[in-house]
């Protein structure tokens, strides 16, 4: 297993997949007619078919995007060290997301 798992750290090093998660333009995204139109359509076709719950998700995903890049993400790690004091406030919202897709995936029903 740790063979497996080995193969795909070296995989994501290789392919340089954080640096590239790292420098997402996310206005030149969401200004990109390619990513827009689709994007734009899959929503619609939730409200359609009124799958609150995934829209619920995707907005989920999309404000954990934007909370990873803000500038308090950015500030956790100052000259190598974790800032301790920030720490209880990122699980939080990660917990608070994550405890927010179990209740709508599971326990909630449409």
């Amino acid at each position: 297993m740790a063979e497996f798992v080995e193969r795909i750290i070296n995989f994501a090093d290789a392919t340089k997949i954080p640096e590239q998660l790292r420098e997402v333009d996310a206005s030149g995204l969401f200004t990109n007619w390619h990513f827009l139109v689709p994007f734009l359509c899959v929503l619609a076709y939730l409200l359609y078919r009124q799958s609150f719950t995934k829209i619920a998700l995707i907005g989920i995903g999309l404000g954990l995007w934007v909370f990873s890049g803000s500038s308090f993400m950015q500030n956790l790690i100052v000259n190598g060290e974790l800032q301790l004091s920030k720490i209880l406030p990122v699980a939080g919202v990660w917990l608070l997301a994550v405890a927010t897709a179990v209740y709508l995936l599971f326990m909630r029903s449409d």
